[in-house]
């Protein structure tokens, strides 16, 4: 295993900001960490990394327990912390010739070029740090977590400040990375932990309230699917309130509703039908499984 985590307790005075949480991620895994604000992410992975001790349980990172041989579980990882701190009066190649130095990096101009290649920094490779937008500012910071070909990746909020084509182009690199390296990250975006991860661990008042497969959280512990229908017309919700397999209506706008079913066929066929019977227009008619948004709301309110 690449990390393995058992019984981990972080405690500030008398509150429990990680309590009693154990996992295990293998080689070549991308994990979404996931939780609110305040769950326990951050401080978990900062005691992976060996930012800061844990007040019980262990963390071992390619079979090296952090709290015993900090120095060397280090050189094992990768971290872009959500502060990302930098310096900001440094140019770029001169900041990440010094994580060189810090990491003892061999061929030092191959490895910055080849980060900065990786990370799309070209075009302002030659620039000041603190002369770089928030989104640049992160790609330098991915860069350094990058610079010493680490076997494992903790990121926390990667893509935090970028703009949508960033986000996409960060996306892609998280992924070629995670073809021969574990990668564990937490975002707010989770359309973009669906994009990129297979699993998906929540954590929701320092214990963790989910660890499995998308396809197998999508699943959630009933069959509920979500019929998604937008009319150009007002309509009475009372029709919609008449159909069978119905358990749910959520009026998202006017025209919008979304509706929870466990036979979504037969409640796109109901639409159709009262769309023709009431001379109504549907714009738009999708069912998906429960989204992770949905999941997410479910385990942490």
């Amino acid at each position: 295993m690449s990390i393995t985590v058992n019984n981990l307790t972080k405690t500030y005075g008398t509150q429990k900001a990680v309590d009693d949480i154990s996992f295990t991620i293998q080689k070549g895994e991308i994990v979404g960490f996931l939780g609110p604000n305040g769950a326990g992410k951050s401080t978990t992975m900062k005691i992976i990394t060996g930012y800061i001790p844990s007040s019980g349980g262990s963390a071992t990172v390619c079979g090296i327990t952090v709290d015993e041989n900090n120095n060397e579980t280090k050189k094992k990882i990768g971290y872009l912390p959500e502060a990302n701190p930098l310096y900001f009066d440094m140019y770029v190649r001169e900041y990440l010739d010094f994580i060189t130095h810090v990491h003892a990096v061999k061929n030092k101009k191959e490895k910055i070029d080849e980060v900065i290649k990786t990370v799309g920094l070209t075009v302002e490779a030659n620039k000041k740090i603190g002369q770089l937008s928030k989104g640049y500012k992160q790609r330098v910071g991915l860069a350094a977590a990058l610079i010493h070909n680490p076997e494992v990746l903790i990121l926390d909020e990667p893509t935090s400040g970028l703009d949508p084509n960033q986000i996409v182009e960060i996306r892609d690199v998280i992924k070629k990375l995670g073809e021969n390296k574990t990668v564990l990250f937490s975002s707010h975006i989770l359309q973009e932990v669906q994009a990129i991860c297979d699993r998906v661990i929540i954590i929701n008042k320092g214990k963790i309230v989910a660890d499995d497969s998308l396809t197998n959280l999508q699943k959630g512990k009933s069959d509920d699917h979500i019929v998604l229908v937008s009319f150009k017309e007002e309509i009475d919700i009372e029709l919609l309130k008449a159909l069978h397999d119905v358990t749910n209506i959520e009026q998202l706008q006017t025209l919008n509703f979304k509706l929870k079913t466990q036979n979504p066929e037969s409640v796109r066929k109901q639409l159709l039908e009262l769309s023709l019977k009431n001379n109504l227009n549907i714009v738009s008619l999708q069912s998906e499984r429960n989204s992770l948004e949905e999941i997410f709301k479910s385990l942490t309110n």
